[in-house]
């Protein structure tokens, strides 16, 4: 009889495509921009994805959109949590802020686009160049996630 071993990567494998954004602008902000020149219909998520980080909770924000279009499933993902510290010192009220990223390796992207589903470069190319023309937007591109050692924060 012959014995056939599956690995963990052969069911967790899903097929996205991942967009990194420059921006200073605000999450809901970059939402409205985006929903305004895609034509998308990005709404905030009921959850956000939370970690847990030396007893400390850890949020970033979710917007999402299903295209029914495409049969595509957008996610638009906060690269970084701040969170303030305050500490009393005799009279003295100081505050501190710690910044936290979901995805280390990428610390200069503000935010992620995840395309759910095979999409054709040419698509997210388009995509690109579309966010691209947003006034409010530094730069965005494409990014491998094959190359992120933390791309498991991704899959959710």
């Amino acid at each position: 009889m012959q014995v056939h071993a599956l690995g963990l990567d052969d069911f967790c494998e899903e097929e996205y495509s991942l967009i990194g954004i420059h921006t200073t602008l605000e999450d809901y902000k970059l939402a409205y921009l985006l929903n305004k020149n895609l034509q998308t219909r990005f709404s905030k998520s009921d959850k956000d994805l939370e970690f847990e980080k030396e007893k400390n909770k850890i949020s970033f924000s979710i917007y999402n959109f299903c295209s029914t279009t495409y049969d595509y499933e957008w996610f638009l993902i906060a690269n970084s949590f701040k969170k303030e510290n305050k500490t009393n010192s005799n009279e003295l009220s100081l505050t501190t802020e710690t910044k936290t990223y979901l995805i280390p390796e990428k610390k200069k992207v503000d935010f992620f686009i995840k395309i759910s589903g095979e999409v054709d470069y040419s698509f997210v190319l388009n995509t690109i160049e579309q966010i691209k023309k947003i006034e409010q937007v530094i730069t965005s591109y494409s990014i491998d996630y094959n190359t992120l050692k933390s791309k498991d924060f991704l899959i959710f």
